[in-house]
């Protein structure tokens, strides 16, 4: 039996690698299939996207050409729950076979107007005082200037193309089950938020709430990866 592709997309800032502890707690029936974005990881020599649109049609042509006969699912957290959304409709729209499941992690849906200050313009120090807030950087990141040197022009570039983003797309919905997973401390995604997902499933909706905040992924990985396997072997 062949197995399900589990494509996953990182958030604002994160490379590949974010996903890479996952390996040891999925069953083996599924391949993990992290997605690397421009300008990090492999790819920190290209240049970073220039719109939300152009990550979208990056994202696009890297997934396209790894869907075979093989069934297939798509995870994203925070900004990657976007790219996942607009992907699914982008695959869709080009007649590829759909996924079995989609999993929206740690973002209100997109059509709701952002709510969130918009950062990516402000000096370094005050930048980073934001994103401090959300958690989920490492002390030993947020202390080195010559990580932080690295570090913050790719989640600058992240920022400016969610916050230049003013197109919001219908709700569509999805011809199979999704799952939506969220840190109970999460401040920037609400209950209503969360209720609000419901309507992009066409099958099944699955909610899973996690102690702590933006960043539960990092601290919840078992668990996390439990539901998927769970969600995907029921696919098979």
């Amino acid at each position: 039996m062949s197995k399900i592709k589990l494509f996953c997309l990182p958030y604002a800032g994160g490379s590949a690698m974010v996903y890479s502890k996952w390996k040891r707690f999925l069953h083996n029936s599924i391949e993990l299939c992290p997605i690397e974005l421009a300008g990090r990881g492999k790819r920190f020599n290209e240049p970073f996207y220039e719109s939300f649109g152009s990550a979208v049609e990056d994202v696009y042509n890297l997934v396209k050409s790894q869907i075979d006969d093989s069934k297939y699912a798509i995870f994203g957290h925070s900004m990657g729950s976007w790219l996942a959304y607009e992907l699914i409709l982008k695959l869709k729209e080009s007649n590829y076979p759909e996924p079995v499941h989609a999993f929206f992690s740690g973002r209100y849906p997109p059509h709701i107007k952002h709510r969130e200050e918009k950062i990516h313009m402000l000096p370094d120090d005050e930048f980073m005082s934001k994103i401090l807030k959300y958690g989920g950087t490492p002390k030993e990141l947020a202390e080195n200037k010559e990580l932080l040197a690295i570090f913050i022009p790719i989640l600058r570039a992240d920022y400016r193309i969610l916050e230049t983003n003013d197109e919001r797309p219908e709700i569509c919905q999805l011809g199979y089950g999704i799952s939506v997973l969220n840190g109970i401390e999460d401040a920037e995604v609400t209950q209503n938020d969360l209720d609000e997902w419901e309507k992009y499933a066409g099958e099944s909706f699955n909610l899973y709430e996690f102690d702590g905040g933006h960043f539960f992924i990092n601290d919840h990985t078992q668990k996390i990866v439990d539901i998927i396997n769970r969600t995907l072997l029921g696919a098979m």
